[in-house]
């Protein structure tokens, strides 16, 4: 009879190699962990639910990547290389090839970014994954939402809006297997490279897009206590999101859609964001810059202002 002690040891034991932090990993009531000298520890949880987090329909390898990349995602927002992670899995039943494909994209983007399966946990219910990331930076070098400065600039990696244009299409069971847009939205890229630039390059704070962006810088200037113009003909819009529906529908998306993960941060308005966007893989724009207060203002091509309210995005409990 299986249980859940075979499925561990089919599924997820070995899935990673063990780091070197790693003493003990799956298969003990603890694992036994080793942090490198001189570093800080920066740890981070998520849990993911099906119908809130990822449609029932999503492929069960897309939901093993996006489980991890949500981690991942706020361990590159702390400038923290990744270290290793714990995952508890609950699911309805013991459904072997349903675990194999989780298993399988799990573990294809936990190798991809070196990041080890310590240990974790599983059990029968509704359909949940909380995955639990750790990760080191170099000590006192930490990025964190606090620091933003009057005049520093406000820059943003590649294109977000497309992971909820994506959703939309997915909803409607409108796209393609190869749609760029339904790939945002089930492959999630963490910014890992471009985080580790980031610790060093003289940034002042730092979120991952997880909630959407006007939400996500508001929560960086709701700590640092400051406030934000964002200039609307330099939000990067990707080809694909531009043609997938009306300049206020692409708007919407691009400000107050989630689960892009990338990152948005500030440091000196003149930053070298062509070296970081070299180094870090990934296309970097300056989008504004921070202000005294006034809160996030939207700047439009001929001078217009508008407010961006800070329940713009997603929320939980919000009605």
């Amino acid at each position: 009879m299986t249980d859940e002690f075979d499925l561990i040891r089919r599924h997820f034991a070995g899935l990673t190699p063990a780091g070197e932090d790693v003493l003990r990993g799956p298969g003990d009531d603890c694992a036994f962990l080793r942090p490198p000298p001189d570093r800080d520890l920066a740890v981070s949880i998520d849990t993911l639910v099906e119908d809130i987090h990822f449609p029932a329909t999503t492929a069960p390898g897309d939901i093993g990547w996006k489980a991890l990349a949500c981690g991942l995602s706020d361990l590159a927002a702390a400038g923290a290389r990744p270290g290793w992670c714990l995952l508890s899995l609950t699911c309805p039943a013991a459904d072997e090839a349903w675990l194999a494909a989780f298993a399988d994209g799990f573990g294809a983007l936990a190798r991809r970014e070196g990041i080890s399966l310590a240990g974790g946990d599983m059990s029968r219910g509704g359909l949940s994954i909380t995955v639990q990331v750790a990760g080191y930076v170099e000590r006192g070098r930490g990025l964190t939402r606090t620091g933003a400065q009057p005049g520093d600039g406000v820059f943003l990696s590649g294109w977000p809006g497309r992971a909820a244009a994506g959703l939309a299409r997915s909803l409607a069971s409108t796209g393609q297997p190869d749609d760029p847009l339904i790939k945002a939205l089930d492959r999630p890229q963490p910014r890992t490279r471009l985080g580790l630039e980031l610790a060093g390059a003289g940034v002042s704070a730092c979120i991952d897009v997880s909630d959407g962006l006007a939400a996500d810088l508001g929560h960086i200037l709701t700590a640092s206590e400051v406030g934000a113009e964002v200039e609307a003909t330099a939000l990067p819009i990707a080809p694909e999101l531009a043609a997938a529906g009306s300049r206020a529908q692409v708007r919407e998306w691009l400000l107050g859609g989630g689960d892009d993960y990338e990152l948005c941060f500030t440091g000196p308005y003149d930053l070298d964001i062509e070296g970081l966007a070299e180094a870090g893989g990934i296309a970097v724009t300056r989008i504004g810059r921070i202000t005294a207060g006034g809160g996030l203002q939207l700047v439009e091509a001929e001078g217009g202002r508008s407010t961006l309210a800070d329940t713009v995005g997603y929320r939980h409990f919000s009605s």
